[in-house]
This record gives structure tokens, C-alpha cells and sequence, in this order.
């Protein structure tokens, strides 16, 4: 890592080994696959999946004669991403080849860029659990072309190709090395899959690999220079990167002070073990001999096509959460996790037209999410609608139903995908209102409870079990207001 330090890890982030105190340095470089339909120098299906080459040209295959012809499509997406991480764009760029061999790559070289990419530097504003705002440094942005996928599983002898991922359009976003800890990198990575999420430029499903991490890990002692890094390679998730980090640098660690020396090497993250592991030493980029690729024309980007992107750019997560907490009062925890999740966004803000927001956030950060968690689902696949969400909140709001009942409407909600109304209608959960009926049980429970009523009057700390006694008497149906109100009257309160 050769990028200038900016600012030194403050003493909670210091690592402690047997002998002294060690600094973590991370650096993150995040491979996001293009939304696009069709690659990037062909027209084959970008699409996930599908049977394997099925999604291939004569161009993913290297087949003589063959040439390359940009996508135009990929390119403004590059932009549009360069903008909304505050990056540079550069007017010029240039596509260039990164030659190495292996089974998966059909040219024999990567189409890439090296010495002059699409989108130079940038930075972004990410926020680690319970810590102050932090800034972290964009080397640059480039585009290239993912390789195919060698498969040894299925035969004990061979391996197989599958060139569907050929050519598909990749955003390969450099950081600087300004992370310094396993959370600070999370953070970072969270962040960057929430813009480009709400850019429409990458979907972020990690999963099926649309978005993944090279993580590189040194340490060093407060204060000396850059340690020798080590790169873990495609990481694919934000626990497994947390995870990788923390067992890298125990393990540089455990080798300085042993008196060792680091070697520069690519690993792999063993899920399984919690550990990583060499893959192969780490090549330096003259080791892929760059050239500039003789049958791409360089990139001439016309200033009235970068603007006329910047203003169709949508709101992004920074701003987004500033409004929520401007627009609906929201706290700055509650707008952050709703902001950073376009889908989580957009749910709240149907829950919350027209009705108390605070109360909107609370059921979807809390109810909600907790309610798919438990049952494994994204919020894209909620059987509770958003506007049935909402039109639970109404029934709270006008008496129909109180905010106990309303949880175990929600929770048939969940199973059933059913609007609240009918499922209140069905079951009889409709709030007792009928003063009548509350006074009744009221009158039974001071019957049969003398002691209880002297002990409410010397001891006002007592009313709860009064109140708690009368919803349970009846069902938990009867308005809770009205039940405070006409106990205090019959207990002289």
C-alpha cells in the first residue's frame, strides 16, 4: 500500500499481540457486476444463471477473427456510479490488456483498465456502529470484463467450463487504505452496496457473486510505515470479510513477532475454519504486461453526456437520510438503516404517508425486520405489504384495535399475507369500547379483590395490576385509555 496515510487508527482500534500493540490497515477492491442486459463487449445475455454457455458470442469465446464492441450502455453506468461516489470523470480513458492464462479465459487476457480509467479519485461518507462519521478515500474506478467459471466437481479427472460470466461488465472500485478494522470495512462495503444499489448500477446480490470484495490486510506498529499486505480474495459477504480480516492480521502478527517476515501472496477465506489460506504469491502489475488494447478505440466522453447523467442521478442514501430526519423526525439511527436500503426506503415512506412516521419506523425496523429475519426472507419477498402495513396503523390510530392486539394481527399478517381488517373481523379482535362492559369487569375485579383496593390507595404503584387485570379479564380487547380513565374514578386514584 503506497497511497499516503491520512490518519492513524485511535487506541480502541489497536490490536494487542504479546509483545506490543499492532495497527490494522485495509483496503478494500470491490468488483461489481453492471446491470445491463448484455455484456460488455458483446451483445450475450448478461443474465444470472441459465444453462451453462448458454450465454455466450463468437467474442466471449475467442473465436479468431472476432472483435470486441463497447457497450455503450456499461460505460454511462460507470459514469453514473463515478458520480454518485463524488469521483472524478475522466473525459479521457483507455481499455487495456491484462494478460495471463487460465482455463476460464478464453483470449488469454482480461480486458481492462490500467494506467488511465473511466473514473478517478473519490470518497464517501460511512458511519460504523457507534462510532463518529468517517471519510474514506476512492483510488479510482475501472471497467473490465469478468472470466469464465472452471468447474471440478463434477468429474474426478476433469474440469469444466462454463463461459456464461465471459465478458460480463464488471465496476472493479479501488479505496484507499484508510480502514482500520474489521467493522470500519464493513461499514465501507455496506455503503458502497447502497449507492450503487440506489444508482440502479449494480443490484448488490452477493449471493450470486453481482458484488464481492479483494480485501487487503497489513499491519504495522502505531506510527512506522505500511506493513506488506496481503490480498484475500473474492469475499462475498460482509460477516465472512469481518472474519477474514480479524484471523489476517492476528496472523501477521503471530509472524512479526516470531520474528518472521510477511510474504505478499493472494489467499482465499475458508468459511468453514474462520481462517485463510495461500492461494499464490501476489503478482505486481507488471507481471500481467499491460498494453493498451489494439482493437478498442480510447473512450472520448462528451461533457454534456456526463452532465445530462449527473441530473437524472436519483437521491441517494446521504441525502435520503437527511430528509428522513428533516421530513419525518426520524432519529439519525432510524434514518440511517431505512436510508441505506432503497427497498426499505421505499416500504417506509408508503407506511408512513399521511400517519405518525416515528411510529411507521419503529414497526418496519423492528416488527418487520425482525418477523423476515425469523423467517429468512428479503424485504422484497414481505408477505406484509407495505400498504397493509399502514392500514394496520389506521386501526391502531382510530380504536379499532389496540397496540397488543395489533402485534398478534401482525403476526397473522405474516403468515397468512392477509390485510389486518379482515383478519380483526374474523377473529373478533375488535377493541371493547363499550364503557358498559369495562365498568362490569372493573366492578367484579373490586369485589373480589378488598386488600387489593386498600393496597392501590396507599401505594399507587399498585394501579398497574389493576389495569393489567382488567385487559386480561377482558381478552385484552378493551381500550386502554378508557380503562386507565375509568379505574382511577372507581379507585379514587
Amino acid at each position: 500500500m503506497t497511497a499516503l496515510d491520512i490518519r492513524s487508527a485511535r487506541p480502541d482500534q489497536l490490536v494487542s499481540g504479546e509483545k506490543s500493540q499492532w495497527e490494522i490497515i485495509v483496503g478494500l477492491e470491490v468488483h461489481a457486476q453492471v446491470t445491463s442486459n448484455a455484456k460488455l463487449f458483446s451483445g450475450a445475455s448478461a443474465a444470472y444463471g441459465g444453462d451453462p454457455n448458454a450465454h455466450v458470442s463468437l467474442v466471449d469465446a475467442a473465436m479468431p477473427g472476432m472483435l470486441p464492441v463497447i457497450n455503450k450502455f456499461c460505460v454511462e453506468q460507470a459514469i453514473r456510479t463515478g458520480l454518485g461516489l463524488n469521483a472524478e470523470i475522466h473525459r479521457v480513458s483507455r481499455f487495456d490488456r491484462k494478460n495471463y492464462f487460465y482455463p476460464d479465459l478464453p483470449q488469454g487476457y482480461q480486458i481492462s483498465q490500467f494506467a488511465m480509467p473511466i473514473v478517478g479519485e473519490g470518497a464517501i461518507e460511512v458511519e460504523p456502529d457507534g462510532e463518529e462519521p468517517l471519510t474514506i478515500r476512492i483510488e479510482r474506478l475501472h471497467l473490465e470484463q469478468d472470466a469464465g467459471k472452471s468447474i471440478h466437481d463434477l468429474s474426478p479427472t476433469e474440469t469444466y467450463v462454463d463461459l456464461n460470466r465471459s465478458g460480463v461488465a464488471l465496476m472493479e472500485i479501488v479505496s484507499r487504505p484508510d480502514m482500520r478494522s474489521s467493522k470500519e470495512a464493513a461499514a465501507y462495503f455496506n455503503k458502497l452496496r447502497a449507492i450503487v444499489r440506489a444508482l440502479g448500477t449494480c443490484d448488490g446480490n452477493m449471493e450470486e457473486g453481482s458484488m464481492r470484495a479483494d480485501v487487503n490486510v497489513s499491519v504495522r506498529r502505531p506510527g512506522e510505515g505500511f506493513g506488506t499486505r496481503c490480498e484475500i480474495k473474492n469475499v462475498n459477504s460482509t460477516r465472512f470479510m469481518m472474519q477474514a480480516i480479524e484471523y489476517e492480521a492476528r496472523r501477521q502478527i503471530e509472524i512479526l513477532e516470531s520474528g518472521g517476515v510477511i510474504d505478499q501472496e493472494t489467499r482465499l477465506f475458508d468459511a468453514n475454519t474462520g481462517e485463510t489460506r495461500t492461494m499464490r504469491s501476489k503478482e505486481d502489475a507488471h507481471d500481467y504486461r499491460y498494453f493498451p488494447d489494439p482493437d478498442l478505440l480510447p473512450l472520448v466522453l462528451e461533457e454534456k453526456w456526463i452532465e445530462d447523467i449527473r441530473k437524472s442521478l436519483p437521491e441517494l442514501p446521504d441525502a435520503k437520510k437527511k430528509r428522513f430526519m428533516s421530513e419525518y423526525g426520524l432519529s439519525a439511527y432510524d434514518a440511517r438503516v431505512l436510508s441505506s436500503d432503497m427497498d426499505a426506503a421505499t416500504y417506509f415512506e408508503t407506511v408512513a404517508k399521511g400517519r405518525d412516521a416515528k411510529a411507521a419506523a419503529n414497526w418496519v425496523t423492528q416488527e418487520l425486520a425482525g418477523a423476515l429475519n425469523k423467517k429468512g426472507l428479503e424485504l422484497v419477498d414481505s408477505p406484509v405489504k407495505a400498504a397493509d402495513l399502514g392500514a394496520l396503523l389506521d386501526l391502531i390510530k382510530d380504536g379499532t384495535i389496540n397496540g397488543k392486539i395489533a402485534k398478534e394481527v401482525f403476526a397473522k399478517m405474516v403468515e397468512t399475507g392477509e390485510q389486518p381488517a379482515a383478519i380483526v373481523e374474523r377473529e373478533g379482535l375488535k377493541q371493547v369500547t363499550d364503557t358498559g362492559a369495562i365498568e362490569k369487569a372493573i366492578d367484579d375485579l373490586i369485589a373480589g379483590n378488598p386488600d387489593k383496593l386498600e393496597d392501590v390507595k396507599k401505594n399507587p404503584k399498585a394501579f398497574g395490576w389493576w389495569v393489567g387485570q382488567t385487559m386480561k379479564a377482558t381478552g385484552g380487547k378493551a381500550n386502554p385509555g378508557v380503562v386507565n380513565e375509568i379505574l382511577k374514578k372507581k379507585l379514587g386514584v
